[in-house]
């Protein structure tokens, strides 16, 4: 006869995302015996000492027994539970690290220790999303000296796995965002592994733009390999373009990176860690950043960016990591596509040479290569841009891409929307600046980044004269009811393109 807290697991195909959720009958025997009420921490724990934390919704309906514990699609899972096991329901260990999230909410500094017991916890699953939200708002806001900065980088780091590849220098390079289209990544690898450096990327999926890097690059070849897969890529060519949230490197960045994706938060000390503490677990020794700056672009001014830069470079001394900067425009988008498969067409345009490919994409990731080609030893000083230059017109660097695509698991065809409509000119005149951040949000209205397919294509670019009536930007829709709802924020805001008949800035 099972005990009190003994209830028969049920998998109930609900989506939580990455959270771990139970849902259990407030009558049930484990509720009345233990008092749990809804939003309280309990550790579930099966054969094998398999276990879990969850949050616990308390239900009233009768869709569930009273005997059983329904688990989340993500819960269900990570306890790894067969239909009616039963499972043991108590209360959770006590979390002493959420004294230190109390303290950073007051207002005090955080050291080694305490950032540690924090991102300890965070990595094991032991947060809810409530005490995630909560410790990410009271970093954000600049609320992170340097310090502390550095303190949280070397925790993230130890949480997780760290690569050794037995060679130097290893390279790498990271864009703080903010920029539409600005998908250089995929460009930069190929061509730099082609000059004989190794540089195994790991990207992140979007936060609060239309598209990561990894995200792109999963239209056109698998991004969740495991360390071993990752390896023998980077091994047969020596690069990969995977997604950092399948290998075990500074895993709690993945779970900070869940909840600011919808608290739209994305802090300067925050960004440091969570970049830094990705390049140094995956073992690179070198690392550029590109530091777009513009209007409406993350980085608003070089002053900040000057900031930003500096913040990097200290934070990368401090662990190990050789860091270098690239200040760059930010003031419209990168390329003509906004959205994971739109931005891959105008990567696969570039690699192969077509002749409408854009070229602000092109020369932007053949600076950064050169840049990096520069960093790594492979030529001098001012010789970068060159060899980059080379590589790619010769053919070598889609070579090399094909090779990593291959190496990842093939590459795919890039998917096509069904559903477009174009955003016209509403008058006659130059193109004086365009807002990113409204343009992004339009392309992520439309379904981008969940819907590959979907985003937007930009058609016009700074400087240029356009007609009233002729076609801004088209967007890109893999249902219509979504692309309706982005039509109607483009409508009710501002134009997106602002445009002089004289020219200049109104």
């Amino acid at each position: 006869m099972q005990g009190d807290n003994t209830l028969r697991a049920w998998r109930t195909g609900i989506d939580t995302y990455q959270e771990f959720v139970v849902y259990m009958r407030r009558d049930c025997p484990a509720c009345r015996s233990e008092g749990f009420t809804t939003q309280a921490r309990v550790l579930l724990s099966a054969a094998g000492q398999r276990s879990i934390v969850a949050t616990l919704s308390v239900v009233e309906a009768e869709w569930l027994s009273s005997g059983d514990a329904g688990l989340s699609e993500s819960a269900w899972a990570a306890l790894g539970a067969q239909p009616g096991e039963p499972i043991t329901v108590s209360h959770a260990p006590p979390l002493y690290s959420l004294s230190h999230v109390r303290a950073k909410v007051y207002g005090h500094k955080l050291g080694d220790t305490e950032f540690a017991e924090v991102i300890s916890d965070v990595a094991a699953g032991r947060y809810s999303d409530l005490h995630l939200a909560t410790f990410v708002t009271a970093c954000a806001g600049d609320r992170l000296d340097l310090a502390e900065t550095v303190s949280l980088t070397k925790a993230m780091i130890a949480a997780g796995d760290r690569i050794d590849w037995g060679r130097q220098p290893v390279v790498d390079k990271h864009c703080v965002g903010g920029l539409p289209g600005n998908r250089t990544t995929l460009l930069v690898v190929p061509i730099v592994a082609a000059c004989g450096l190794t540089i195994p990327k790991t990207s992140s999926r979007a936060i609060t733009s239309p598209a990561g890097t990894a995200d792109t690059m999963e239209v056109l070849a698998p991004v969740d390999l495991d360390i071993a897969s990752m390896r023998r890529a980077v091994e047969r060519t020596g690069a990969c373009i995977v997604w950092g949230g399948s290998v075990r490197l500074s895993p709690a960045d993945d779970v900070l990176i869940r909840v600011e994706r919808p608290l739209d938060l994305d802090s300067e000390g925050q960004l440091v860690a969570s970049v830094l503490s990705k390049k140094a677990a995956a073992g690179s020794t070198h690392v550029l950043i590109d530091l777009p700056v513009g209007r409406t672009a993350k980085v608003r001014s070089e002053a900040a960016a000057t900031s930003l830069g500096r913040r990097l470079q200290e934070v990368g001394a401090a662990i190990g990591l050789h860091v270098s900067l690239r200040l760059t425009d930010g003031e419209q988008p990168v390329g003509r596509g906004i959205g994971p498969a739109l931005e891959a067409r105008d990567v696969l345009a570039v690699l192969q040479g077509a002749a409408n490919a854009p070229d602000d994409l092109r020369q932007r990731a053949l600076c950064l290569a050169g840049d990096i080609l520069e960093m790594g030893g492979v030529v001098p000083a001012g010789s970068g841009l060159t060899l980059a230059n080379q590589v790619l017109a010769d053919g070598r660097a889609w070579a090399r891409f094909q090779d990593i695509c291959a190496a990842q698991g093939g590459m795919r065809e890039i998917p096509v929307a069904p559903h477009r409509q174009a955003v016209d000119a509403h008058a006659s005149g130059r193109i004086v600046s365009v807002d990113n951040r409204v343009l992004a949000r339009a392309a992520k209205l439309a379904g981008a980044p969940t819907a590959p397919a979907a985003g937007i294509d930009v058609h016009a670019r700074l400087g240029e004269y356009v007609e009233k009536g002729q076609a801004l930007f088209t967007l890109h829709s893999q249902a219509p009811g979504e692309l309706a709802y982005a039509m109607s924020y483009v409508a009710s805001r501002p134009p997106i393109f602002q445009i002089s008949p004289t020219g200049e800035s109104q």
